[in-house]
């Protein structure tokens, strides 16, 4: 049984980790680190957000990203990184671009030529956008002739659409896959015909 001070302890434990590192950190290395059960680290992550969540003089919060946990402002704060920042990154996600990481979040890990092949036109530009935004990265490669690279999506993905694993997006319609597939069909053929 953890006793209150011991939990205090944690909590200014799991907070300066979590501070340090920056980037997210799994449930699993956090109880290792505090010698504890997985699920008591769970919880005194969870009841440590919920104090943060609870304080509104406190700027931060802690997410959940599938099984990991990250500290990072609260949505309530982005006026005021924005007038610090001055020139905050900005993601022009076009049409193409959304259609190529919608495919890649709900087929992943898929290749390059297997995405070219839903769209049906060549999308060298939407990856290589894709992974400067840092929404997807290689998650190996395919056992195939060729060894193609095979991508996925990253925790940046989730953080900026909001979601907190890939269970949480919602189902794709495939009267949907066949549009976007006429639609880049028709763009293909404009192309040409100019």
């Amino acid at each position: 049984m953890i006793t209150e001070e011991e939990k205090k302890q944690y909590k200014a434990v799991i907070e300066s980790v979590l501070f340090t590192m920056g980037n997210s950190v799994e449930a699993e290395r956090i109880a290792q680190v505090l010698d504890i059960k997985n699920k008591e680290a769970v919880a005194i992550i969870e009841e440590l957000k919920a104090e943060m969540d609870a304080d509104e003089g406190r700027g931060v919060t802690i997410m959940e990203l599938d099984g990991a946990y990250q500290m990072c402002s609260k949505p309530e704060m982005y006026d005021w990184l924005i007038k610090i920042a001055k020139s905050p990154r900005k993601y022009t996600l076009t049409d193409s671009i959304l259609e190529t990481l919608s495919i890649i979040a709900y087929k992943q890990p898929v290749t390059r030529i297997e995405i070219e092949q839903i769209r049906g036109v060549s999308c060298d530009h939407a990856i290589n956008r894709l992974l400067e935004f840092d929404f997807i990265m290689e998650v190996g490669r395919k056992d195939a002739p060729g060894k193609p690279i095979l991508f996925g999506t990253t925790e940046q993905f989730l953080r900026s659409f909001g979601v907190t694993s890939l269970e949480d997006l919602p189902q794709m319609n495939t009267d949907r896959i066949e549009e976007f597939r006429s639609q880049a069909e028709k763009e293909v053929q404009l192309k040409l015909d100019i």
